[in-house]
């Protein structure tokens, strides 16, 4: 069953989050007492806007890469990415998880000894608080974790963050997976962290918005070791929700991820 987490305050001893003030205290020496290495994929599609608020709030020291997974967009979400130092994988296919897929590939690909210990899932539109990371990774690097999603649920959500209706699935996904596969979730955020290898052998092929469902579901079907950390979560800074911004796309997204929770049910 998924472990539930108390609040991470500290990496090897060492104060991260400031409870007076909200801010993380990060210092970039403590990855380095075991050589942890971690990338940070970024799936984005249209967020020039929002983009390089997400890059520069990454904290320094703690990550190798960024890859931003440019989904086809037609502003300058890629040069912006570049222009910040991060690598730029292109995904002309439309869908949040081929955009996640051709980000996994990349690193695949690379030599064996450069391949990563721990990837960081982020969102582009600024939702998530990218400081935030020592906070997400850490029971990884301390608890022997495989996974972590950053909850919402468990956090600070800024009031409008998230429709009636994202909220209603976003409660409605983790029930589903609590009745089928024991695990308890809280929420499908999409700020999260697992292990590498772990994550190549979940098998990821979903192509659009059932990506961060299936892997929950994939990784409670595998029995990894699962646990949540609160996070801060707010209304995107620029543009519009390509999940909550329509009716329709709102509607659409809540069809896959029901769909994909029933058809790894139906898989045994």
């Amino acid at each position: 069953m998924c472990r539930r987490s108390q609040r991470v305050v500290g990496l090897f001893g060492v104060r991260v989050w400031d409870d007076a003030t909200g801010v993380p205290v990060i210092h970039a020496r403590n990855m380095l007492e075991k050589s942890w290495v971690i990338d940070v994929l970024i799936p984005a599609w249209n967020e020039e806007g929002s983009l390089p608020f997400v890059l520069q709030a990454i904290p320094q020291g703690w990550v190798r890469k960024v890859v931003v997974c440019d989904n086809g967009s037609t502003d300058r979400t890629a040069a912006v990415a570049k222009e910040h130092g991060a690598v730029v994988v292109t995904q002309n296919a439309r869908g949040y998880g081929n955009a996640c897929l051709a980000g996994m590939e990349y690193l695949r690909v690379l030599p064996a000894d450069e391949q990563p210990d721990i990837v960081v899932f982020l969102d582009g539109d600024y939702s998530d608080y990218p400081e935030e990371l020592p906070l997400v990774v850490g029971p990884i690097m301390k608890d022997r974790i495989d996974l972590v999603i950053g909850s919402r649920v468990k956090g600070n959500m800024e009031k409008g963050a998230m429709t009636i209706p994202q909220r209603f699935g976003n409660w409605l996904a983790p029930f589903l997976i609590r009745i089928f596969f024991g695990y308890e979730f809280t929420d499908l955020g999409p700020f999260r962290a697992i292990r590498w290898d772990k994550l190549g052998a979940l098998g990821m092929e979903d192509q659009s918005y059932g990506w961060t469902v299936e892997m929950q579901v994939k990784a409670a079907k595998q029995r990894l070791a699962c646990t949540e950390v609160p996070v801060r979560y707010r209304r995107r800074i620029r543009g519009k929700s390509k999940v909550s911004g329509t009716v329709r796309g709102a509607f659409s997204a809540g069809v896959v991820i029901l769909s994909t929770i029933f058809k790894e049910v139906f898989r045994g």
